[in-house]
């Protein structure tokens, strides 16, 4: 088996579990592999990634209390971050290890790399006051001045995101830290970063006061995290890297062009129909639901919430009626035959945790006019009305 070497690992994903009976290493990394399986498709599937050397050796680390068992768990990757980002979700969908259930929460992705970059950046300077200031240091110097630039990173807000000067009217929100060097090095300076997956209460409150441009990677994992920064937060403008790119990695020039062709978040969703928009009726060719399913007449994203805030850390769905109360709860894996067996119309239903291809397929299918879902492992073209939570 392929092993990501040291030099490589640009990612660390830290993750805590929690399991109802006593276990061994090989049952969580069983579970790892086993029930992550087909969520992401076969470009994401973790043990063809670890054959391929993109995701290294997964460490484990277990006690076992009163017969219950805790740990925590560390997967590197040589992945992108949008890549692991997904990785480290689908982690949390996991709902089993071994005979008993448990839950895996991921605590958070950390960028290995920084410690180098600054190790390297401190001793850059301590070298350059040792040398005569007079002479052409050529690119040696631009780099450790852009290193200089990048080492304003600030800490912003409870939450402690990475910033730069946020003083402005108006603010450039990324997706993470090393997006945020990359733009203060390139003397783009009113930028935060999300620091993570989920869209901070910071953020949320800065679209309140400022005018806000999200500025994504080029790939599927960046449309993912604009769809849920924009259902969730006041968003003005949306810019988005060069196709297959990250913002980290881009140059100055291709930056400020990237900025300067900013859309209207209007325009933005109209150009990548994310699917947020409100549908009134079932895909054709759907067979309905045993009864005729009335379409919800108040704020749908409202009652999905209200609802969510029932069963929030339960890991279960639920499956609502036209007034968006409760017909009842299921398991994730059970959502199909819920549908099947369910005498009563179905709306909607409101998930804690990740919702599949498989799940989206099945919704269709049924006749389900919303699904709200706290991720969403693929975002396909669907009729359906995909709520972000």
């Amino acid at each position: 088996m392929a092993k990501v070497s040291p030099v490589s690992i640009k990612y660390m994903i830290y993750a805590s579990f929690r399991a109802e009976g006593p276990l061994e290493k090989p049952d969580v990394i069983g579970a790892l592999f086993g029930q992550t399986e087909g969520l992401l498709g076969s470009d994401l599937e973790m043990r063809e990634l670890q054959k391929e050397g993109r995701i290294g050796r997964i460490e484990v680390d277990l006690q076992i209390v009163d017969g219950k068992t805790v740990g925590n768990i560390e997967v590197p990757t040589a992945l992108d971050k949008s890549e692991t980002a997904l990785i480290g979700a689908s982690l949390e969908t996991i709902d089993r290890i071994g005979p008993t259930e448990a839950e895996i929460k991921v605590e958070q992705i950390k960028d290995v790399r920084e410690d180098k970059r600054k190790t390297i950046a401190d001793r850059a300077k301590a070298l350059l006051e040792g040398l005569d200031t007079d002479k052409d240091f050529g690119d040696f110097a631009k780099s450790v001045k852009e290193e200089t630039r990048a080492a304003k990173i600030q800490e912003y807000g409870d939450e402690k995101l990475p910033a730069g000067d946020l003083s402005g009217e108006e603010v450039i929100v990324v997706e993470g830290r090393a997006d945020v060097v990359n733009l203060l090095k390139n003397r783009v300076n009113n930028v935060i970063g999300m620091d993570g997956a989920k869209l901070p209460k910071e953020i949320a409150k800065l679209g309140e006061e400022k005018e806000i441009t999200l500025f994504i990677d080029g790939d599927r994992g960046g449309k993912l995290i604009a769809n849920n920064v924009i259902e969730n937060a006041k968003v003005k403008y949306v810019a988005v890297a060069p196709d297959g790119k990250e913002v980290e990695e881009l140059a100055g020039k291709e930056i400020l062009i990237a900025l300067r062709k900013k859309v209207p978040v209007s325009e933005y969703s109209k150009w990548n129909g994310n699917g947020m928009g409100k549908s009134s009726y079932a895909p054709r060719g759907v067979k309905e639901t045993k009864e005729e399913v009335k379409d919800y007449d108040g704020d749908v994203k409202e009652a999905a919430r209200g609802v969510y805030a029932k069963i929030k850390g339960t890991r279960v769905a639920a499956l609502v009626d036209s007034n968006f109360d409760i017909i009842r709860k299921v398991g994730s894996r059970e959502i199909s035959r819920a549908l099947e067996r369910s005498k009563s119309g179905v709306l909607g239903i409101v998930l804690d945790g990740t919702a599949t291809k498989t799940i989206m397929k099945v919704c269709g299918e049924n006749g389900v006019k919303h699904l709200a879902a706290t991720n969403f492992s693929d975002v396909e073209d669907t009729k359906i009305n995909l709520i972000s939570l």
